[in-house]
């Protein structure tokens, strides 16, 4: 096989990034919305949607492991398969246990998709100029994704309002959409992703196909264990990690109950659909202007004392969006406290790349998106309950006000770092240490409700 260009690379990797991404933002208000429209109170419909990251919570690792033992490009074609069908579950489900099945198709289709496009991009660079930079074209990345989600956001919020079709609900047809969209990326996906054999095949692989699956599936105990002892070893990130308890407790607030409280506000979940369409493009234009303050921060705050600054404003923020009386607040204060979520990301991905080497790097990413998931996952039905025994601004208040605590677990590499700068060791422990090939280059979090 003929070994992809770089720049050919580029192209097909930023354009799977627009049919991946773009119809994610399709969906990402009604989501939360459709369950209720269908009879689902909030704790049930949080609840059933909570599989999701329980499911990324068990497959994240051993899928990891699939991708490298098999190759990309397989993983990502079943990953767009379950992303057709998880579509038309969605679509088609009435009740609780179809939800739940829904979100238990789209937690496998999101674990098989997470990081298998950016490592083929990488591999494929990589082959024809070895150890070339890629930090350019992933930047390009990340601005295709916001942008597709801004656009995808500002679409639903417009179908929605347009609602052509009586015999069905408004808040379906950005669903039907999302699923033809998924067809077509899952048609891109089998057309442009090629990839080279990884390595010669053994004779007993070739008479045995299933082989390297298998032994892919007995190396994930093994990849658990190391990711296990990882965070046992290093205290500062083992606290870098409990973060993502706080910050996802904060993600429900502005990712779930937003729209809840906006349908609350505006007297329906219809109504509440069509504005919350258009907050969410914006959501993520000013996520992107976070992001880029962090990088103005950093130099001159450091990067420890900036991610708990964003920390402890974002939490915050959460709190004023329970607090809002009205639709023109609440979107204020969603506004406010989305740039501030833009701007916890780099900062704390920072902070874990100093605690990696290239080695486990992928491990340590992996672990904190686990825990992102699973504390995502059983926050949100916990609060949902908590809605409907108290108020839907009663649970973004406690959910906003405990994940401002979560600076508090910044303080351990904020004393790595103050040692850094002073010339002295990095600290005891048998915990990775940054090497010469530590990253400090920042990835853009992806928030658990994201299909």
């Amino acid at each position: 096989m003929i070994p992809m260009t770089p720049a050919r690379a580029r192209r097909v990797f930023l354009l799977l990034t627009l049919t991946r991404w773009f119809p994610v933002g399709l969906i990402v208000t009604v989501t939360t919305l459709l369950p209720l429209e269908r009879g689902l109170s909030v704790t049930q419909a949080l609840t059933a949607l909570s599989v999701t990251g329980l499911t990324v919570f068990l497959l994240e690792l051993p899928t990891s492991g699939l991708a490298d033992a098999l190759g990309r490009r397989p993983l990502l074609v079943v990953a767009a398969v379950l992303q057709v069908a998880a579509a038309v579950l969605f679509l088609t489900a009435q009740n609780f246990w179809a939800f739940a099945l829904a979100a238990t198709v789209t937690g496998a289709f999101r674990a098989l998709d997470s990081g298998p496009l950016e490592a083929w991009f990488v591999d494929t660079v990589h082959a024809t100029e070895p150890g070339a930079d890629v930090d350019r074209p992933l930047a390009a990345h990340g601005t295709v994704l916001g942008v597709s989600m801004a656009a995808g956001a500002l679409v639903s919020g417009g179908l929605v309002w347009w609602h052509p079709l009586d015999a069905w609900s408004a808040l379906a047809l950005p669903y039907a959409v999302y699923a033809g969209l998924a067809i077509i990326h899952l048609v891109a996906v089998a057309v442009l992703v090629r990839e080279a054999p990884r390595g010669p095949a053994p004779a007993a692989d070739v008479a045995r196909p299933g082989s390297k699956v298998l032994a892919s599936a007995r190396q994930a105990p093994g990849i658990v264990r190391d990711g296990l002892r990882l965070a046992r070893d290093n205290r500062v990130l083992r606290w870098l990690l409990l973060v993502e308890v706080f910050w996802s407790v904060g993600m429900v607030v502005f990712e779930t109950f937003q729209p809840i409280r906006l349908s609350e506000l505006l007297g329906g979940t219809t109504a509440g659909a069509a504005v919350a369409g258009p907050a969410a493009a914006a959501g993520w234009a000013v996520f992107a202007g976070g992001a880029a303050l962090t990088g103005l921060a950093t130099p001159r705050l450091g990067v420890a004392r900036t991610a708990i600054l964003a920390r402890l404003l974002n939490g915050l923020g959460a709190v004023w969006m329970g607090l809002a009386l009205g639709p023109v607040g609440l979107v204020a204060a969603y506004l406010v406290t989305y740039s501030l979520h833009g701007a916890c990301g780099p900062a704390y991905q920072a902070l874990l790349h100093r605690e990696a080497e290239s080695r486990n790097r992928s491990t340590v990413l992996s672990m904190a998106s686990m825990l992102s998931f699973a504390a995502f996952s059983l926050a949100a039905p916990a609060l949902g309950w908590a809605a409907d025994l108290l108020s839907t601004q009663a649970a973004m208040v406690l959910a906003g006000a405990f994940s401002t605590l979560g600076a508090a677990c910044f303080l351990p590499a904020l004393r790595r770092e103050r040692r850094l700068a002073a010339g002295g060791p990095r600290g005891p422990g048998p915990g990775p240490a940054a090497g010469p090939d530590a990253d400090p280059a920042a990835a853009t979090p992806v928030t658990p409700t994201a299909a």
